[in-house]
């Protein structure tokens, strides 16, 4: 990207040092949701040059998976201590303050996993501010081998549990903190009002990131980025390549042109939409290429997943790079890369993005393309897309849509495809989501959709005998989008879905609910 100072120069900022913690993302999702804008950057990166230049008003270090005493164990950089703002210290991020700082972590002895109960030892302390009010306990979230054993100079206990006598220590002169649980989790009942009360109340930030500020700072980027080059969009109808589109096209106008390949492997009716919506509604010039044929002729007999995906991402990328050649005089190409995937590409342990890109998504474009980079919405979080989606006045249909995965339906039919259970899919899909928008359960679940089994049942319709296929219903809740669970749908819901799908879709004789647990399509290729 080009040499410009990035959106977020002029906000207060929050350096996060990940030491590896599964839930390192929550924090900063917590913290964003609070109007304070952070980053998460390795350990291994937060050296002094890097916290000089970065400018944080106060540092998080987060928990991870390491014990202090191993070979090579992660370390904050000296200069986190030596930058005159607040620090935070998360569980395993407590223990490596003390260790530095001169305490003593005891590893092995005092193991604990799950819920605990924090009472207070200091009442007046801002760290505590609004805990304890209806009674003299918090719930809080333990994970960890390891235990502080002795603090370090100036530190003292302000809260302590059963197992974890120094739950909750701090020096308020150097305003260090640091707890042996996870205020980020849900499971902390108040973990908000904790980070809160260490951002706002011990940092003193405003709370200044919104996105009106993002959306005007962005566009103002965008343009110095450009300039009077043009800019080519892959758009697929999800959020991500729809809100990038929109706030390019704020930004530069005309000079964007987006290209749709519809692979014909789209939710019923979407590929209208997507183009009613940008050519129509917001004349943002479209190139729309109705490939539908080729990716259902190139997948007749090939039934292996990993297959499929491989066979859609370099038809894709092939049709797409086709058309891209087509506009004349194109520099830029925009992608809607998220902070996730950023996190996730520059983890020092690499991540687990190869396996979700492997699992959702259809492959990144060529480099013999030769264009520059535009990705406006890499510092943000899906939930913070969809807020800036709605600044732009998107319609709710795009903004609120459940995640669809690059590959489409192909990965929710298991076995050959034919144009044939392709529809048969899409019309029992759209049924599903139908009755779930009726009843008003859309916005509560993070994915809803349909499976189309290779598996034919026996069943007996009027007087015929049948012998057709095994429809799966899938539904998943999640709160942060790190993990989920099935959706409890009451049984007079299944019933009516159901009974509108035996009998609406010809081919289909058996519907089922699955209520196994899975992993939510954060990284969708949307």
């Amino acid at each position: 990207m080009a040499n410009t100072a990035p959106p977020t120069a002029n906000h207060e900022r929050v350096l996060i040092v990940d030491f590896g913690s599964q839930v390192t993302q929550l924090i900063a999702r917590r913290l964003r949701e609070m109007g304070v804008y952070c980053e998460i950057h390795p350990f291994n990166k937060a050296d002094g040059a890097f916290i000089a230049d970065y400018g944080p008003k106060a540092i998080i270090l987060s928990g991870g998976p390491s014990s202090v005493y191993w070979d090579n164990a992660p370390m904050a950089d000296t200069a986190v201590y030596e930058a005159g703002v607040p620090v935070l210290g998360i569980c395993y991020g407590q223990q490596v303050m003390m260790h530095q700082l001169g305490g003593t972590v005891e590893g092995g002895t005092s193991r604990e996993f799950g819920r605990a109960f924090i009472e207070p030892v200091v009442q007046d302390d801002p760290f505590l501010s609004g805990l304890f009010a209806n009674g003299d306990k918090e719930q809080v979230w333990m994970s960890h081998g390891d235990h502080v054993s002795h603090m370090a100079p100036g530190f003292g206990v302000i809260a302590k549990s059963p197992g974890a006598p120094m739950a909750v220590i701090a020096d308020p002169e150097r305003r260090f903190y640091a707890t042996q649980f996870h205020p980020e989790v849900h499971h902390t009942t108040h973990g908000r009002t904790i980070l809160s009360n260490f951002v706002k109340g011990v940092a003193g930030l405003k709370g200044d990131w919104t996105m009106a500020a993002f959306r005007e700072e962005m566009v103002g980027k965008i343009r110095a980025q450009v300039k009077d080059g043009k800019v080519i969009c892959g758009l697929s109808g999800g959020v991500d390549s729809s809100v990038a589109a929109v706030l390019i096209h704020e930004a530069v106008g005309d000079q964007l042109t987006c290209v749709f390949v519809d692979t014909g492997l789209m939710r019923m009716g979407e590929a209208d939409e997507v183009v009613t919506l940008f050519r129509d509604h917001y004349n943002i010039p479209l190139v729309h290429v109705d490939a539908g044929d080729t990716f259902l002729g190139g997948l007749k007999g090939v039934s292996d997943p990993e297959a499929k995906r491989k066979f859609i991402g370099k038809t894709f990328i092939d049709i797409f790079d086709a058309e891209a050649s087509k506009v004349g005089g194109a520099q830029f190409l925009a992608q809607g890369t998220l902070y996730p995937d950023v996190i996730e590409s520059v983890s020092f342990d690499g991540g687990p993005s190869v396996t979700i890109k492997s699992h959702h998504n259809v492959g990144g474009l060529p480099e013999r393309m030769n264009l520059k980079l535009v990705e406006p919405l890499r510092e943000l979080f899906k939930d913070e897309v969809r807020a800036l989606g709605r600044e732009l006045g998107l319609p709710e249909a795009f903004v609120g849509r459940h995640p669809f995965p690059g590959p489409g339906l192909a990965i929710r039919i298991p076995g050959e495809i034919t144009p044939e259970r392709v529809e048969t899919l899409q019309k029992a899909d759209a049924i599903y989501l139908d009755e779930i928008r009726k009843a008003g359960l859309y916005n509560e679940i993070w994915q809803a959709f349909a499976v189309l089994l290779p598996v034919n049942t026996v069943g007996v319709m009027g007087d015929v005998r049948t012998y057709e296929s095994v429809l799966a219903l899938r539904a998943v809740t999640s709160t942060d989008g790190m993990t989920a669970d099935y959706y409890p749908f009451p049984h007079d819901f299944l019933g009516r879905c159901a009974t509108r799908i035996i009998n609406e879709v010809k081919g289909v004789n058996r519907v089922v609910y699955d209520v196994t647990s899975k992993p939510p399509a954060r990284s969708s290729g949307e």
